[in-house]
């Protein structure tokens, strides 16, 4: 799925995912009332909840559906955000951090509820999630998050060590807490289950269709693509992320597009499958450079963390992250690797989405920090009503200006000294 300049095995999802929807590549030129340009969960959820309130949709996606992100991330639907209850209300004040605090908890919801309404081919489980603590200081801010989100009223609890190695199936953590909202998901198939949702619901959606320019005049948008072919519409929203590239200015300096490589092994013995999250657990951990891992439907480990910025020259890039993966859990050592992959994440200045509206009628949502998967199934629905009713309230983030990241040109090299930072204090494995 990812293209890369050796021979390499595709990517897990891309092997084991349901079938792709029938869609096309767009040759004619034709009127919607809004755009939605990005085929992945944003853009989809986006499109979906629009068409079921009798809006003309037509999508555009540059590549296939779920190339980005959708289609490369580690299927782990965790609610919440970066930051904790109490921050929230810090940054927003009272009223407005407990409206958020209220959409961050519920994030993980409305996946389940979609593959459950429209009978999604989506292998899933909802055990949940555990935040594994790998520091005294780290274990100390565990117990202050699920105290929080317990005086929120969410189904959480404090781990002490003994739990977390008998949930986890491995002794490197002095405990954690967990977050029975949580999920797993294969998400390649979750999201072509979106496309093909949004197609029922009169979704016009094609694929192999990159857009080169937006155009506004006299109150309605261009959107030409490379093919030549022109859609005019009332209204764009963008949901591109960290692939959006130079469609709209300065957007791309907003966001520092980092990768993160994922391996998994071939499908594990029962003896040994049986000793690790044999409850369904996903997790990950409280590193800085923080370590994800799972099980999938088909009984493979999987383990995503950090790997260089550049893109990938060869499965020596992936070496640390088998490293890790034995060191964690010793039990697989001799077992072998069946697929890596990688790909981009949007990580903003703040660590939270963002909204953009740098034009009328054009809206962009961009960041994700790794909770893509239930944060922008949600962004959609708020999007959705936001564009039908033009009410702001509606958007669970305010709308905020474009401001580039300084020094935006020297991204790799600030990237890879923090990188070296956090690896020297987040503690070796």
């Amino acid at each position: 799925m990812y293209p890369v300049p050796f021979p390499l095995s595709p990517s897990l999802w891309a092997a084991t995912a349901a079938p792709a929807p029938a869609t096309e590549t767009l040759h004619n030129n034709h009127h919607a009332d809004v755009v939605v340009i990005g085929g992945g969960y944003a853009g989809l959820s986006t499109a979906l909840h629009l068409a079921e309130r009798g809006i003309k949709v037509t999508l555009l996606e540059a590549r296939e559906i779920g190339f980005g992100a959708s289609g490369r991330n580690g299927g782990q639907v965790i609610p919440g955000l970066k930051y904790d209850p109490d921050d929230m209300i810090k940054m927003y004040g009272q009223e407005r951090g407990e409206q958020l605090i209220k959409f961050a908890g519920q994030t993980a919801n409305p996946v389940f509820d979609l593959i459950a309404k429209h009978n999604m081919d989506v292998p899933h489980l909802r055990k949940g999630w555990i935040q594994g603590a790998h520091t005294p200081a780290a274990l100390e801010l565990a117990l202050q998050r699920a105290e929080q989100w317990g005086r929120h009223g969410a189904p959480v609890k404090y781990l002490d060590r003994a739990q977390t190695q008998s949930l986890l199936g491995t002794e490197r953590y002095l405990g954690g807490w967990v977050d029975e909202r949580a999920g797993t998901v294969q998400p390649l198939s979750y999201v072509r289950g979106l496309a093909r949702a949004a197609m029922n619901a009169g979704v016009n959606v094609y694929t192999e269709s990159p857009v080169d320019s937006l155009a506004l005049q006299n109150g309605k948008w261009s959107v030409h693509t490379a093919n030549g072919s022109v859609v005019t519409s009332d209204r764009v929203v963008m949901c591109t992320n960290a692939y959006g590239g130079d469609l709209w200015p300065k957007l791309k300096t907003t966001i520092i597009d980092a990768n993160t490589f994922q391996v998994a092994t071939k499908p594990l013995p029962e003896h040994i499958l049986n000793t690790i999250m044999p409850e369904g657990h996903v997790c990950s951990d409280t590193r800085n450079l923080l370590l994800y891992f799972r099980r999938d439907h088909q009984g493979r480990l999987l383990m995503g963390g950090r790997g260089p910025f550049r893109e990938p020259k060869g499965p020596e890039d992936w070496a640390h992250l088998e490293r890790v993966m034995f060191k964690m859990f010793p039990q697989v050592k001799g077992e072998s690797f069946e697929y890596r992959w990688c790909g981009r994440v949007a990580v903003t200045r703040d660590y939270l989405p963002h909204l953009h509206e740098p034009a009328p009628g054009l809206l962009i949502d961009i960041g994700c920090m790794g909770r893509g998967v239930g944060l922008q199934t949600s962004m959609g629905q708020a999007i959705a009503q936001y564009v039908a009713t033009d009410n702001k309230l509606a958007l669970p983030f305010p709308i905020t200006s474009i401001k580039p990241f300084p020094l935006y040109g020297l991204r790799r090299i600030y990237v890879n000294a923090v990188v070296t930072w956090y690896r020297l204090n987040d503690g070796g494995l």
